[in-house]
């Protein structure tokens, strides 16, 4: 095993452990993100049913709900590829709990859908239970990475057996004897310093 081996293993086994686990769940979160981004694209109506998310007619300019969840949708698919191919996951996770949020508001605040015996209210209950949730999840998995990250940030590496010589200092020794310096980065005739047999000396 050459130094620069050694040094990098002796680098390396000093980072703290990697937490599998929160990878794990972040990457599923980032399949669970692709399923429903999806299913939010091909059923917008029935998606924004199962919320009892209603229009409000008396104000054209709002975006209507299945628009909304199609836009969401497209949020979903976007944070789900991000999290199965990223190196590191955290940012695209502390985005899914801040979509979380916004899901949770729109469903919260949108006008109730009417329906042949009133408001019912089960669905949106159910609904906002299960957002929660999935945000705790979130926010767990983001704490993780995080913890992770500073742990890694503040565990300094152990440099003490790096010498600055990769292949030892004697392989070192005379290796640049043949260097020649390029004209352009030679000095200058005139700021050279003068000989004892009366010119400058040729450097």
């Amino acid at each position: 095993m050459n130094m620069t081996t050694h040094n990098t293993e002796n680098t390396l086994r000093s980072a703290p452990p990697r937490n599998a686990g929160v990878h794990a769940l972040a990457r599923g979160l980032g399949f669970f993100s692709l399923a429903l981004g999806l299913a939010e694209l091909a059923m917008p109506r029935r998606m924004a049913r199962m919320a009892e998310m209603g229009e409000m007619p008396d104000r054209p300019e709002l975006p209507s709900s299945q628009t909304l969840v199609r836009a969401y949708g497209l949020r979903e698919v976007g944070v789900g590829a991000g999290l199965l191919t990223t190196a590191d996951p955290e940012p695209w996770v502390w985005g899914r709990v801040a979509g979380d949020l916004l899901d949770i508001a729109t469903v919260a605040l949108a006008p109730r859908r009417r329906t042949l015996f009133g408001h019912s209210g089960g669905s949106r209950a159910g609904t906002l239970v299960a957002m929660v949730a999935i945000t705790a999840l979130d926010v767990y998995c983001a704490e993780g990475l995080r913890r992770e990250r500073m742990a890694r940030q503040a565990r300094p590496h152990d440099w003490s057996r790096r010498s600055g010589f990769p292949e030892g200092a004697q392989a070192a020794s005379g290796a640049a004897s043949d260097f020649e310096v390029p004209a352009d980065f030679r000095t200058p005739e005139l700021l050279r310093p003068w000989t004892a047999a009366g010119g400058s000396a040729a450097r």
